[in-house]
């Protein structure tokens, strides 16, 4: 029981500090933008776009692609940074070499960005609320939270494997936004899935938000919560997937950072 409380203790302090490290170095107002104008700017640029080339009656489409999509800024940049950002920060050789559970350290570093992805998901929405694009009249919040709560997750997820990739390369935010605009356009966050090429397809359902965003989109349109409840759990898995993929990797390298003596230039 006093181990579970330690690493409990462990989990929450470094989901907490990792996060504030990670922005302290910011501005209010620069924070706030990232929160507020920037998801504002994708989905107004996406959603008016779509209106162009599909019509008016779409909008909702595209924005709840987008707003959901949105999440990755903090799953995918966010996470990436808490956990690579060990290196070039120097504190890498501290976090491996102090002994406390692996597991606490690697998955507090998404908690809060899970956190905070989940607002991002919920400020872009409620710019489609007030924008007159989006109708919720007909959704079941609960259900809705839920699949934005398992979507930020999975998302999260994929940017902790990233992370770990910046543990290895000084190219990781290239990465970051490779990956970031790929999402974009692998998703269904602006073409539906069914329109992509087949090897496309197959792509698509193997990666984070595409089953999040068919569900928020079936969700927002009236469909109960069981009548989803086969993309969520689709959603979560390919969360665990990529979670396990991630902390592999993460103890590999441990390893042999350990081993060949650098912590401090892998």
């Amino acid at each position: 029981m006093q181990q579970l409380i330690t690493n409990t203790k462990l989990f929450w302090q470094g989901a907490v500090l990792s996060y504030r490290a990670l922005f302290a170095w910011l501005r209010p107002t620069t924070f706030i933008a990232s929160m507020i104008i920037f998801p504002l700017g994708q989905i107004m640029f996406f959603t008016l776009l779509g209106i162009y080339a599909t019509g008016h009656a779409n909008a909702s489409f595209f924005l709840i692609g987008n707003a959901m999509q949105i999440t990755a800024s903090s799953g995918i940049f966010g996470v990436t940074m808490a956990i690579g950002g060990e290196r070039w920060a120097g504190t890498l050789m501290y976090l491996f070499g102090a002994p406390a559970n692996r597991l606490a350290i690697f998955t507090g570093r998404a908690t809060v960005h899970i956190l905070n992805g989940f607002v991002e998901v919920l400020l872009g929405l409620a710019w489609g609320w007030i924008l007159g694009w989006v109708d919720f009249s007909r959704t079941d919040p609960f259900a809705l939270a839920l699949t934005i709560l398992i979507a930020t997750f999975s998302t999260a997820a994929l940017g902790l494997l990233l992370g770990c990739i910046g543990l290895v390369t000084v190219n990781v935010m290239f990465i970051n936004n490779l990956v970031y605009f790929l999402l974009l356009l692998f998703s269904g966050a602006n073409v539906p899935i069914a329109n992509l090429p087949l090897w496309m397809q197959y792509i698509s359902w193997s990666l984070p938000l595409t089953r999040g965003i068919e569900a928020a989109r079936a969700v927002i349109g009236g469909a109960p919560l069981a009548n989803v409840s086969a993309l969520l759990v689709g959603e979560f898995l390919i969360g665990v997937a990529y979670l396990v993929v991630g902390y592999v990797f993460f103890r590999v390298l441990e390893v042999e950072a350990k081993r060949r003596g650098t912590l401090e230039t892998f």
